[in-house]
């Protein structure tokens, strides 16, 4: 069991190549590190160079907020192990000194409640309990559940702004139980247990390492305590006494040692917790020498009680030498990918599990790629498997300039399209229907007994970064897919970002809204500000709102039965914060919008995918007379 309170870890993004870059002439460059840095890192996270890795991996800015052992972690155990093996231990640590901040916790001091109003009361309603906030991933809020009613979400004000030091993504949905929101600040590796109405702590648990998944609530078991379940960046899952914060177990979920990531968050049903797994290997396919590729997606199944592992299901079997090398004459494994990136939806009535997955990292290709999965709820055998994109292989060797482990052989179509969000279940008079969305801009509904197509529709071409980024949301009529398609329009590529509508029963449009670019005075706030503004994080319903949000910071509310827009917000900008902090916002992405006790919180900055960073909690409430 792993216990709080210990060094805290992390892990890089991936970083496409790793290789020599330009030279530096600032001062920074004197310092040892720098050199080392630039001669085997800056290709992907410096400048120009970093369009080779698809502008996927953490700018310098966002790596100089990570704290020495969050960066030990992530070259000598973390996704880039790999890319780093080949450094010496002094270049490593060259490497962490130079880009270490300094640890510096004084800032929790300002940001605790006082001590008289501390208690965390588990007696009042659980507004959201979960990501998707009901077991079909609906996305969908009540006006009671959220506390708000649509005519409310066009008269919103800020009403206070947290920020935590030395992080530049906030990524997790957090869950929020009465008066108390439970806020996983994932760069920072706390969780908060907030008072909702200030922004100040209650209780704060310190995860060994950086965090990454979203928050899930509910009790361990029949009479087991209420806990707070999130996975870390290392490969284990946690459940805390959501009263006191006090860890209750830990369970290691890892099949394939390094590189396990939880991304996706877990979901409580009964006595059991399914845990979706997103190791692939995607990002060691970018070190020449490494032999690519291993690791797979998986949904592990734990007891709640204790944590232990009932059962496993993976994507696909263990990757084994395919006789093939590559280019360089380094030998090949496969098959490996299918990542789980998101949350398993919970189907009760026909004792089924649904996960989505991501691309093969390496041949052969399987048929659990780019996939929507039933599995049976209680041992996790595959029922069915619809494959949205077949022969998807791709890994960070793929970039504009492609290394010797791109699987570019036919038929490899180098897509990566991956299924980024959960399959959402609507059940209907006329018959259920199983909907998810695609980095291809393809939005698929399928009969949830069978996997059989029902129908389809598709916004534009997709990205690795484009189409359906992290999901969709519904209310039962409509399905709303947010499109992210960065970039401009080049060739056959014209991106179409925005908000698209249809309705559930046949696929038929609703509406439509396109965002724009919005620079003007933005660029020295935002960066690529021209090219990044597209819908990438997961809506959320509100009553009769749509809630969005660009990856330029822009917060948008819609009408959701005619598109119109009720509320605009540019998050983009400095902020006074409740706990003295420097606040700043940045881009909106992944898991970054949620609702309860009349209020609506967004987590700002992003600073991944060419996205900008930010450090700030803001919790907005309808306009006081």
């Amino acid at each position: 069991m792993r216990t709080s309170n210990v060094v805290p870890l992390f892990f890089l993004f991936l970083c496409a190549n790793f290789a020599v870059a330009q030279s530096d002439t600032d001062s920074s460059a004197q310092h040892p590190g720098a050199l080392v840095f630039q001669q085997n890192c800056s290709s992907c996270h410096l400048g120009a160079d970093a369009a080779a890795a698809g502008e996927i991996a953490p700018t310098l800015e966002s790596l100089q907020r990570l704290t020495a052992a969050s960066l030990e972690f992530a070259i000598n155990e973390g996704v880039m192990y790999g890319q780093a093996s080949v450094l010496s231990n002094a270049e490593k640590a060259a490497i962490v000194d130079y880009l270490a901040a300094e640890v510096d916790d004084s800032w929790l001091a300002e940001t605790m409640c006082a001590e008289a109003n501390r208690s965390v009361d588990l007696g009042q309603p659980a507004y959201l309990s979960r990501f998707g906030v009901d077991a079909n991933s609906s996305r969908n809020m009540s006006s009671v559940q959220a506390g708000l009613q649509t005519e409310d979400m066009a008269n919103l004000e800020l009403r206070w702004a947290l920020a935590f030091p030395d992080v530049g993504a906030l990524r997790a949905s957090p869950v929020m139980v009465g008066s108390t929101l439970f806020f996983s600040a994932t760069g920072s590796r706390k969780i908060l247990a907030l008072d909702a109405a200030t922004g100040c702590a209650k209780w704060v648990f310190d995860s060994p390492t950086r965090l990454r998944s979203s928050l899930s609530y509910g009790a361990l078991g029949e009479n087991g305590p209420n806990a707070i379940i999130f996975g870390d960046g290392e490969g284990f899952v946690y459940a805390l006494n959501a009263e006191t914060g006090a860890q209750i177990w830990s369970s290691d979920v890892r099949s394939h040692g390094r590189g396990v990531r939880l991304t996706g968050s877990m979901t409580l049903h009964e006595d059991r917790i399914f845990v979706p797994v997103s190791a692939s290997g995607v990002s060691q396919g970018g070190t020449a020498t490494f032999e690519c590729c291993v690791g797979h997606g998986e949904v592990v199944t734990l007891d709640a009680a204790t944590g232990a592992v009932q059962w496993v299901y993976h994507t696909m079997a263990e990757a084994e030498y395919t006789g093939e090398v590559s280019s360089i004459g380094v030998r090949l494994r496969g098959p490996s990918g299918a990542p789980i990136w998101t949350t398993p939806t919970v189907d009760a009535k026909r004792n089924t599990v649904y996960v989505t997955t991501g691309e093969n990292t390496s041949h052969p290709a399987t048929n659990t790629s780019d996939a929507i999965i039933a599995l049976d709820m209680d041992t996790g055998a595959e029922k069915w498997a619809f494959q949205g994109m077949v022969h998807d292989v791709w890994n960070a060797a793929c970039g504009r300039v492609q290394g010797p482990n791109c699987p570019n052989q036919a038929p490899s179509t180098l897509a990566d399209k991956d299924f980024g969000g959960s399959a959402v279940l609507v059940e209907r008079a006329e018959g259920d229907i199983l909907l998810a969305g695609q980095k291809s801009g393809d939005l698929w509904a399928l009969n949830p007994d069978t996997g059989a197509l029902l129908w389809n529709q598709r916004i534009g071409s997709g990205t690795t970064l484009g189409g359906n980024h992290w999901g969709i949301t519904t209310d039962g009529e409509r399905v709303f897919h947010p499109i992210n398609d960065p970039g401009v329009a080049r060739g056959s590529y014209v991106p179409q970002a925005g908000m698209y509508s249809f309705f559930v029963g046949t696929g038929e449009p609703s509406w439509r809204f396109k965002v724009e670019a919005s620079c003007e005075d933005r660029p020295e706030r935002m960066r690529n500000c021209e090219t990044r503004f597209g819908l990438s994080a997961t809506p959320l319903l509100i009553d009769g709102a749509l809630v969005s949000a660009g990856v330029d910071g822009r917060l948008y509310i819609f009408d959701k039965e005619s598109g119109a827009i009720l509320f605009q917000y540019d998050t983009v900008k400095e902020y006074d914060t409740v706990n003295g902090v420097p606040g700043f916002g940045g881009a909106i992405d992944s898991h970054s919008i949620a609702a309860g006790g009349g209020m609506l919180f967004i987590g700002s900055g992003y600073g991944r995918m060419g996205g900008t960073p930010g450090n700030v909690l803001l919790a907005f409430a309808p306009k006081q007379d």
